[in-house]
């Protein structure tokens, strides 16, 4: 089955889906907010399940109070919410969860791009495993690269996931029309560089 939650540890408030499914990324404090690596690496850890700052900090071997002022940017751009407040000794611990499932830049801007493909670059940096990497070029009708991008779109999202005890992978699909060339040259439009 998919889209089951993840079993939660005792000291988790019980799983809520994010309440978009898709949210469409185009305002100038988004692109802002998704400009830091760290950023990028929340958004990332917040994929699955809410979590606290302190929670955050561990798993990504930050600082609390750096984790706090980036959740805030996050929060004022509409990319996390506050899912869940609960008291504990001392405070208040508030859950932070993605406002949707799937972030979908609608028109890239070069520093929004920018930042997610650092925060990739990141990631494959620390990967303990193999990564596969691939570029390539090809020759499509407009048809055809549409079909293409539903396809790629289809397939991740119909992964089914194992249960949280398994590793955690990030899949980045990008799809784009290469700009025409600017000389009187075209460079060669038919190559794959796997990594």
């Amino acid at each position: 089955m998919r889209d089951q939650p993840p079993e939660q540890p005792p000291d988790q408030p019980p799983y809520l889906p994010p309440p978009e499914d898709v949210l469409e990324i185009g305002a100038p404090e988004q692109f802002a907010a998704l400009a830091h690596p760290l950023r990028q690496r929340l958004l990332f850890a917040l994929g699955h399940r809410p979590a606290t700052t302190s929670q955050l900090a561990a798993q990504l071997d930050a600082k609390k109070g750096n984790v706090a002022h980036h959740l805030k940017v996050l929060r004022e751009a509409g990319l996390i919410h506050i899912a869940e407040t609960r008291q504990v000794r001392g405070g208040t611990e508030q859950y932070y969860q993605r406002t949707a499932r799937h972030m979908v830049v609608a028109r890239p801007q070069a520093a929004g791009t920018t930042a997610m493909l650092a925060a990739v670059a990141q990631e494959l940096d620390r990967s303990p495993t193999d990564t596969h990497l691939t570029l390539r070029h090809l020759h499509l009708s407009p048809a055809k690269a549409k079909e293409l991008g539903e396809t790629l779109t289809r397939l991740v999202d119909e992964t089914e996931e194992h249960t949280d005890d398994q590793p955690l992978h990030g899949v980045l699909v990008a799809l784009y029309q290469q700009a025409p060339p600017t000389g009187s040259q075209a460079l060669p439009t038919s190559t794959t560089s796997p990594a």
